[in-house]
């Protein structure tokens, strides 16, 4: 039998969407320690899928950051019965979506209404990311 190296990754998976959800409403980990009746250090090993979450714990936390509990479960391939969970292809995404960077680029660009507006800020993301790369060059997963 061999040992187990790092957290699962589902527990990985779920961690980060309880850290999207959170810094999405603007909370803090203290806060969401304080609904939860932990310290904020548990929320953080929650958060980083170190600690797993039990499924009573998981339906406060969706309670407290208001989502149905499938929404920890949601954007993950494998999601079907027939496969096997791999975060991989997200882990990018999710890593930006949960930093702070992240939470407030896409708040900004969700206020913005006008379609042109918004392609312009696409359009100028991707020449700032081309910089000192090959323009020519397309990003498969873009």
């Amino acid at each position: 039998m061999t040992k187990k190296v790092g957290p699962d990754p589902i527990d990985v998976h779920v961690g980060g969407k309880i850290k999207l959800r959170r810094l999405v409403l603007r909370m803090s980990q203290e806060k969401l320690a304080e609904g939860l009746g932990v310290t904020f250090q548990q929320v953080q090993k929650y958060e980083k899928g170190t600690n797993r979450v039990g499924a009573s714990r998981l339906q406060m936390i969706a309670s407290i950051l208001q989502v149905p509990v499938g929404f920890f479960f949601t954007n993950t391939v494998g999601s079907n019965e027939n496969s096997q969970f791999d975060p991989r292809p997200d882990d990018v995404v999710m890593r930006f979506l949960s930093s702070r960077e992240g939470v407030e680029l896409n708040a900004a660009f969700v206020r913005l209404r006008d379609p042109r507006t918004r392609q312009s800020v696409v359009h100028l993301i991707k020449s700032l990311a081309s910089v000192g790369t090959d323009p020519t060059a397309e990003d498969p997963k873009l």
